[in-house]
């Protein structure tokens, strides 16, 4: 620490106390100034390339598979995907320093004095790019284990302020492991749930069957509900009353353990205001159910009612230490309990919310229960089904596929084309939850999945992306088999394809010169959310046409492009990209036709973000 200040000047130490000042004392605060910031923070703008010998499918490709750094994938994706993603899910390292956090090309060991700095600076940079990805209704799953949880709230916090969801709490295992000398195993792991504010899970659906309207009730179906909180006299003293059914003068005392829902017109202050209808209101309107032929009984004297409840003969809900024992003395007291007509029409929701506690795959979850619990499998489960495909453990502690594939399903929807995005996606899991799940409800969903090399000086030649993601993606597609029990098992392909693409970095100063045709081709398709196809170097302009758009890209301005861009621009409006517009604009005057140049159109969504 004090080798890192003696190199500074005067100046350079002022500036940095002034800065400290300034900054919130509350809050999370690490390092930034002590490490050396990434590598990846130059100035420099970024490319894919297609590589059409790792992609799988025929094109055009919805799926893609980038290939790097994913701090440069995010600064390309937020040129291309700037608020058009629905799902973000990510599994980033959990710094354990077992090598498993790779910080400017060298991973962090555990005696790192700024290991939990590097950390959060790695985060926050992506994690800062992510959030402007997300859709109005979009979220983001983080999962983390015990090393970062505290440090990871307090960042997402600080991200996306007021967007907390929840914290989905997982069992990934079943075993003892005390590995810290503490006597205790640490059996779960957290996924940190943040969304914007039109994002809801789905839910499931619940039990209408309850409901019917024998009565013929005009309020439609109706079933008959609790009437009753659990708080007791003392807690509630507002809501402890008894009340009289109307028809037949029968009074009814409160149970001094669970008091009424509603409250009494007698018991509100001049003035008060309260959100649900009155007791009385509630009975005027038969939303309180009497049995009419409840048995009842009436009491002379206190002494009477008394010797009833020692004897046991009273209603139940009658004490001695009651103290408005003595109302009940000459009245008619019914010994059943009045119920709540619930009418369906008050349903807030027919779904009910999913539970922060996931369940295990074989636990059992009763059906008339008010949340619903999302299932998760171990890591066995990720490991087991990796080393399948795989046909090794080529990957250390993949997620299981279906507390994804399960969490995916809660947020997304069958009949749209959702984005899932992943940038650590290291074996492939989300982006085989997507397929799995779009072969299950014949979805239109779409993922985007980064995955970097890991190399290192020690592993050269290292990459994660090429010969585990891109390798268990293409199997789960084609199909593959594994051999179990001295039985080959065969496992049929899943309907998708993906296009496998490679970041690049172009320093900024260079773009006009280092740029390529079929890079361009591939932004532009990006950008207007478009399938990937492959660039056609045989003609001097590309154009893809909708029912009512089109775009194009022009590389060579001839008398047949010119003649080309006018026809597909009849009926359709359209935005053509050349590098020079102003040639085009001379001779093509439709309206519905934009002329952008490049590569500044790009640069500008690049930068200007």
């Amino acid at each position: 620490m004090s080798e890192y200040y003696n190199q500074l000047s005067k100046d350079e130490l002022i500036s940095i106390l002034r800065r400290r000042e300034s900054q919130r004392k509350y809050g999370l605060v690490w390092e930034r100034d002590e490490i050396e910031h990434e590598k990846a923070l130059n100035d420099d703008f970024v490319v894919l390339e297609h590589q059409p010998t790792l992609s799988v499918g025929e094109e055009p490709w919805e799926n893609l598979l980038i290939e790097g750094e994913n701090f440069d994938a995010l600064r390309y994706l937020r040129m291309t995907h700037k608020g058009r993603i629905k799902v973000i899910f990510i599994d980033p390292p959990y710094n354990t320093g077992n090598k498993d956090f790779i910080y400017n090309d060298n991973y962090v060991d555990k005696d790192d004095q700024f290991k939990h700095s590097k950390w959060l600076e790695f985060m926050y940079r992506r994690l800062t790019l992510a959030r402007e990805l997300l859709r109005e209704d979009g979220v983001i799953f983080v999962n983390i284990g015990e090393e970062e949880y505290a440090n990871l709230s307090l960042l997402m916090e600080q991200i996306f302020p007021g967007k907390k969801v929840g914290t989905f709490v997982w069992k990934r295992r079943i075993g003892a492991s005390d590995e810290a000398g503490y006597n205790v195993s640490v059996d779960h792991e957290y996924v940190l749930c943040y969304a914007n504010p039109e994002f809801s899970f789905a839910g499931s659906e619940k039990d209408l069957t309850k409901y019917s309207n024998p009565d013929g009730d005009e309020r439609g179906p109706w079933m008959s509900a609790d009437l009753t909180k659990a708080h007791t006299r003392i807690q509630r003293p507002n809501t402890y009353y008894p009340i009289q059914n109307p028809s037949n003068e029968i009074w009814y005392p409160c149970s001094p353990n669970n008091v009424w829902r509603f409250s009494s017109e007698s018991r509100l202050r001049p003035g008060q205001r309260i959100r649900t209808k009155t007791m009385e209101q509630l009975i005027a309107e038969k939303k309180i159910l009497f049995n009419e032929d409840d048995r009842w009984v009436i009491y002379d004297s206190i002494e009477e009612l008394k010797e009833a409840i020692r004897n046991g003969t009273a209603p139940e809900v009658l004490s001695e230490d009651l103290p408005d024992l003595d109302f009940f003395v000459g009245k008619k007291i019914g010994y059943g309990r009045p119920r709540y007509k619930r009418h369906l029409s008050e349903m807030r929701r027919t779904m009910k919310p999913i539970s922060t506690m996931l369940a295990t795959a074989t636990e059992k979850i009763p059906t008339d229960h008010e949340t619903q619990y999302l299932k998760s499998g171990l890591t066995t489960e990720g490991t087991k089904l990796l080393r399948q495909i795989m046909g090794s453990r080529c990957f250390e502690y993949p997620k299981p596929l279906s507390l994804i594939k399960n969490l995916i399903a809660q947020s997304t929807s069958p009949d749209t084309e959702d984005i899932i995005l992943d940038f650590f996606a290291g074996s492939g899991t989300t982006g085989h939850a997507v397929l799995s799940l779009n072969n299950e409800d014949d979805g239109n969903r779409k993922f985007i999945l980064v995955s970097s090399t890991e190399q290192t000086e020690d592993e050269p030649d290292k990459n994660i992306c090429r010969d585990v993601t891109q390798v268990r993606l293409r199997r789960v597609i084609e199909g593959y088999e594994y051999r179990a029990n001295r039985r080959i098992n065969k496992v049929e392909g899943l309907e998708g394809g993906f296009a496998y693409l490679i970041c690049k970095r172009i320093d900024s100063e260079s773009v006009q010169l280092e740029i390529r045709h079929e890079q361009v081709w591939l932004a532009l398709l990006m950008i207007h959310n478009l399938p990937l196809s492959m660039y056609d170097h045989q003609a001097d302009c590309q154009i893809i046409k909708t029912d009512n758009k089109a775009i194009s890209y022009v590389s060579n301005i001839t008398e047949d492009v010119i003649a080309s861009i006018i026809e597909a621009s009849r009926g359709r409006t359209m935005v053509v990209y050349s590098w020079q517009p102003g040639i085009l604009r001379q001779r093509i005057l439709s309206s519905n036709v934009t002329i952008e140049k490049i590569p500044e159109y790009l640069i500008e969504r690049y930068g200007g973000q």
